[in-house]
């Protein structure tokens, strides 16, 4: 099971980062932003992003941070379909390894022992149908769940961004003002994408959320597609967006609480920590299920008044337990007593207006308090 608390924190770092680029139009700028991200925020041994060239033939080494930082090396320029990173490239197909001197396609397993490299992530950047570069990041240890799902985001964002800026080098008389606007990821056609089935279906006016609810609205869409799904729905209402999907099933005497908690019981369980709601219901023949997925706007919202400001003791409690620690393991590491940190713990909730603990997290971090 994810770390939900570890997830959320992560989500509002990639937030952070996504920030910095935007408005930037230099697409190598960009790269490198994201590539030294990844390795001063989220501790990965060394990140380099290529990008298509324009006749698609090749990837071109724009950005390289952490361990190599030159552009003329080796693997400057790839060729279409050549070595992982073309192939992922070509395919459009993420490739995600703990193990990778294992791997039977790694030019030099010596190279990855001798740097003690285990971990290694390669991500496609697609915008709609088009691969404009792929993403790789490799770590000297073994990548979590929790990484690998924040990674799926940043390349979101990352994609929108350099997608922007090299619209603008094509072609200069382009509005900056409207370029800007292209910054901002198209929610409804990444889920669009993900769906192989059937077609999405937009209500209302689509509008900018956090990348937590983007997250959790990808995630389910991708279950949906797993599950054949033959109807999906997204709606945008005045205070929460809402994504409906149906699916059929072959196991008419399934438990519907058990089936959903197989299929769903991570996302259920973010989800209601950031105050929204997973629903399932089944026909009455068992034949149909519903699952509608609803996140209010405000859980993205911050809170501005002066009674949100934590001490600087209860920001040091609030990081601890963004890292997962427990009470206990906080009163150890900050020499107080686990009443005292319950005390803390109660004092910050009232502040953050948080029905609980990870929505405590959520709020300070969007809010820059630790």
């Amino acid at each position: 099971m994810l770390d939900s608390a570890r997830l959320i924190f992560d989500l509002q770092k990639v937030n952070g980062i996504i920030q910095k680029v935007s408005g930037n139009f230099d697409p190598k700028a960009i790269a490198q932003e994201i590539t030294d991200a990844l390795v001063t925020e989220f501790n990965c041994a060394f990140v380099r992003i290529w990008l298509t060239e324009s006749e698609g033939k090749g990837l071109r080494l724009v950005a390289s941070s952490g361990l190599y930082t030159r552009l003329n090396g080796s693997f400057a320029r790839v060729p279409m379909g050549a070595y992982k990173v073309g192939k992922i490239a070509q395919n459009c197909v993420p490739f995600l390894s703990n193990h990778l001197a294992e791997e039977s396609w790694v030019k030099d397993r010596d190279w990855a022992i001798r740097n003690q490299i285990q971990g290694f992530a390669g991500y496609p950047l697609k915008r709609r149908e088009q691969v404009i570069g792929v993403l790789a990041a490799f770590s000297q240890t073994p990548f979590p769940p929790e990484f690998l799902e924040v990674l799926q985001v940043l390349c979101m964002g990352t994609t929108a961004a350099l997608d922007s800026a090299l619209k603008l080098q094509d072609n200069p008389q382009i509005n900056t003002s409207s370029q800007k606007l292209a910054h901002r990821v198209d929610l409804s056609d990444c889920l669009a994408s993900v769906l192989k089935s059937t077609a999405l279906t937009l209500m209302g006016t689509e509008r900018t959320l956090s990348l937590s609810l983007a997250y959790l609205l990808l995630r389910t869409t991708e279950i949906f597609n797993q599950l054949n799904c033959s109807y999906c729905r997204l709606s945008y209402g005045e205070e929460a967006v809402t994504l409906e999907g149906i699916v059929a099933t072959v196991d008419h005497a399934i438990d519907a609480r058990a089936w959903g908690k197989i299929y769903f019981g991570d996302l259920d369980f973010i989800a209601n920590r950031l105050g929204g709601k997973l629903e399932i219901q089944f026909s009455f023949s068992q034949e149909v299920i519903q699952i509608t997925l609803q996140l209010p706007y405000l859980a993205g919202e911050m809170v501005s008044n002066e009674e949100s400001i934590l001490s600087l003791r209860e920001q040091q409690v609030m990081l601890l337990l963004a890292q997962g620690l427990r009470d206990r393991e906080i009163a150890r590491t900050l020499h107080i007593s686990e009443s005292t940190v319950k005390f803390h713990l109660n004092k910050i909730l009232t502040k953050l207006k948080a029905k609980n603990r990870y929505q405590a997290i959520y709020q300070a971090t969007v809010q820059g308090l630790i």
